[in-house]
């Protein structure tokens, strides 16, 4: 079982930065792979970024790369997602997420964060 709490989200202008983070808990955590989607206002889900277990392999989509960047402490149980250069079209709330074996494009992880809210002003 692994419970997500995220936090770090807010308004900012475009062209600013945040860092979102993600607290879990569990004693298995540094087993599962970690990840963060978002959903803004009329649109379906959407992956952002993955990390796998070590924090060795990381996955961004398209629209986020080279921006953000996804990173993992496993001896403080967190996943935290660095947001660079953000836009108005970044506005969204963001989950973190868990899975046991893979979070990636087209997945949907089996573990949700609570979601928090980022909104970037143009």
């Amino acid at each position: 079982q692994v419970h997500l709490v995220e936090s770090g989200g807010g308004l900012v202008q475009a062209g600013g930065s945040l860092r979102l983070s993600c607290a879990a808990s569990g004693r298995t955590f540094s087993s599962y792979s970690m990840g963060w989607f978002r959903q803004a206002p009329g649109k379906a889900r959407e992956f952002v970024a993955a990390i796998n277990w070590s924090g060795g392999s990381t996955n961004y989509a398209d629209s986020v790369k080279g921006r953000f960047a996804i990173s993992r402490d496993n001896a403080k149980n967190t996943v935290d997602l660095q947001m660079n250069s953000l836009k108005p079209e970044d506005t969204a709330v963001y989950y973190c997420t868990a899975d046991p074996t893979v979070v990636r494009p087209g997945t949907f992880p089996y573990y949700w964060g609570q979601g928090t809210q980022v909104t970037v002003s143009s």
